[in-house]
């Protein structure tokens, strides 16, 4: 019995465009993160923050899909650059929280126009795009068991 090796061609692995699109993506977000002294990773990080400030960091872990090895050195950097600070739960104290400081919060503004700016970058129709991003989204969802 021959054995099809057609799956293990690289054009037919859902994962690939994924990944390369993702490291491309990066790179093209790199140059405006640059003016914000921030990482890829600091940016979503941030992202989250805005979105819901004074988190644990199990919650911003879960929500960024960050293990805690990747993540603590990402607040660590983010808490000297001034933007964010942790302290202890009050009435747990195995809670760690992580709020925005006023200069991460006004980061906010500066970071503002980014996402419009990287439109240009993804050439595809809005509905298409939101689309899209329901299946990665679905994909994702599906892949963290949730």
């Amino acid at each position: 019995m021959e054995k099809n090796y057609g799956a293990l061609k690289l054009n037919n692995q859902i994962s690939f465009p994924l990944y390369a699109c993702a490291k491309e993506a990066v790179k093209v977000y790199r140059e405006y993160l640059e003016t914000l002294n921030l990482t890829y990773t600091q940016y979503i990080t941030m992202l989250a923050l805005w979105e819901e400030d004074k988190i644990n960091v199990k919650e911003l872990g879960e929500k960024l899909f960050l293990d805690s090895g990747t993540l603590t050195p990402v607040l660590k950097s983010l808490e000297a650059k001034g933007y964010v600070k942790r302290h202890r739960y009050e009435k747990d104290e195995r809670v760690l929280i992580v709020e925005l400081t006023k200069e991460g919060l006004d980061l906010k503004d500066t970071a503002a126009d980014i996402p419009h700016s990287l439109d240009c970058f993804v050439n595809i129709e809005t509905e298409e795009a939101q689309q899209f991003q329901n299946t990665l989204n679905k994909i994702l969802r599906h892949l963290k068991g949730v």
